[in-house]
């Protein structure tokens, strides 16, 4: 896709942005059609938002579970790809025009975990969206430090739909779990939008994959839009037996956990003997219990991940940007939509990715 020729693109004084306000009954999501727009400061430039994704932590945001409140009115929204169009200092005027897709993770880039290249475990960091203004938004400031081009023939849809499922996922499989050949992979919860991605960077590992969904509608879904050797319902309660039975007893070499206290037990139960579990998340509890017996009985491994690195991002920007992978993507929604998704997203109705695309006019 060609770059956008941002002097066509004049920013207007105000634009229109789904933001939180305090109200009676705790936080309340609306869209303002008058909110200014911000000027570029030396290292920003103004992005004209054409997709955000919709995350976990936007929920938590809303319902006040983050662990600093933010500052009101807040516009959420952390997967972010735009058009450049306006540059606050000469440096910055040579993203002008360009494509991007925002890295989420807010890296000082000073400390010593970043010049070792873990900018995901920089003391300093914080995440675009949260701690700062988002995507919820037709417009938004970025640090030009955490822009990265979209690729040739790569939809804005894409990019933001691999904003942080795409770094979060690699980091996990590759980075610390240390994926090989040959491995039986459990993905749970593979109708995600880190799930549906780890089955596909799993595959083209030469894994073998194993997902697990909830119900019978998503294991549908699933058969049908990711490429696993195996599907299962994790609302079986029986179901590590499945995966024991499909790799003649052994059980998975790896798990890739980001669902917390609700699989848990039955993860750990799935797993091989000198077998590996990587999580990343615990949005249905993150309290969990070990039975430390069978940990160093079967010599378990329990790997904790965060986020993705810069160049975790790097790597999977160039496998989606040649359709080695390929991000979910169940629906578009307008700005003035923005609460229904979220409500789809809080009810599990959700296969792949939600995203908004502020120049959508609502159509229902």
């Amino acid at each position: 896709m060609a770059a956008v020729d941002a002097a066509e693109i004049v920013p207007p004084q105000v634009m229109r942005a789904a933001r939180l306000h305090e109200s009676s009954e705790g936080l309340e999501l609306r869209v303002d059609d008058d909110v200014p727009v911000a000027c570029p400061q030396a290292g920003q430039v103004l992005l004209k938002v054409r997709s955000c994704g919709l995350n976990q932590v936007d929920l938590l945001t809303r319902t006040a579970q983050t662990p600093q409140a933010v500052p009101l009115p807040h516009i959420s929204g952390t997967e972010v790809a735009g058009d450049v169009v306006a540059a606050g200092d000469a440096n910055s005027e040579q993203w002008l025009d360009r494509r991007v897709v925002v890295d989420p993770v807010l890296a000082c880039g000073r400390c010593r975990p970043c010049f070792q290249g873990r900018t995901n475990q920089c003391r300093q960091s914080r995440i675009f969206g949260v701690q700062t203004p988002g995507g919820y938004a037709e417009y938004v400031l970025a640090p030009t430090r955490q822009l990265l081009d979209i690729p040739e023939g790569m939809t804005y849809e894409a990019a933001a739909a691999i904003a942080v499922t795409g770094p979060t996922t690699w980091h996990m499989l590759r980075t610390r779990a240390g994926l090989q050949v040959g491995d039986d992979v459990l993905v749970i919860a593979a109708g995600s939008g880190i799930g549906s991605l780890a089955v596909q960077v799993a595959r083209h590992a030469g894994a073998r994959v194993i997902a697990t969904v909830g119900g019978a509608e998503k294991v549908r879904q699933a058969r049908e839009l990711v490429p696993a050797d195996l599907v299962i319902d994790h609302f079986d309660p029986d179901w590590p037996r499945l995966v024991r039975d499909f790799t003649d007893g052994k059980g998975a070499d790896l798990v890739f956990e980001h669902v917390g206290a609700a699989t848990w037990k039955q993860s750990l139960a799935a797993m091989a003997r000198g077998g590996r579990l990587v999580t990343s998340g615990g949005h249905s509890g993150f309290e969990v219990d070990i039975n430390l017996w069978h940990l160093f009985i079967k010599e378990h491994t329990i790997i904790g991940s965060y986020a993705g690195t810069r160049d975790d991002f790097l790597t999977v920007l160039d496998l989606a940007g040649r359709g080695i992978i390929a991000p979910i993507v169940q629906e578009v929604f307008a700005l003035e939509q923005i609460l229904e998704a979220q409500q789809l997203l809080e009810r599990r109705r959700v296969f792949g990715k939600l995203l908004v695309d502020p120049t959508r006019k609502a159509t229902r």
